[in-house]
């Protein structure tokens, strides 16, 4: 049995340079099923990235600090980590996840 605290990582799939931020959809990548994040940074200087992690935390309705960066930091495919997640924390994702925006 897995430990309901562990932490949880979530792929992400960044689209940077958007007209408006938002988070929702699925994107099938090299990561597996991802939630689609459009930020209007851009792809510059972890930018992108930093948007993309405040976005997922708000819409998760986590503080901004519980999520961080695992692995993608110049690549659109990302991997963000959830340390000590909410218990319905799989539930919330794949809420994200399954939004056809």
């Amino acid at each position: 049995m897995t430990d309901p605290r562990a932490p949880c990582t979530i792929p992400v799939r960044v689209r940077p340079g958007s007209s408006r931020t938002a988070v929702g959809g699925r994107y099938d990548g090299p990561l597996g099923p991802a939630v689609v994040i459009a930020v209007n940074a851009p792809a510059v200087a972890g930018r992108a990235t930093e948007a993309a992690r405040r976005a997922l935390a708000s819409a998760l309705r986590l503080p901004a600090a519980a999520v961080v960066l695992r692995s993608g930091e110049t690549s659109r495919n990302k991997l963000f980590a959830v340390e000590d997640p909410p218990p319905d924390l799989a539930d919330r994702v794949a809420a994200l996840r399954d939004d056809q925006r």
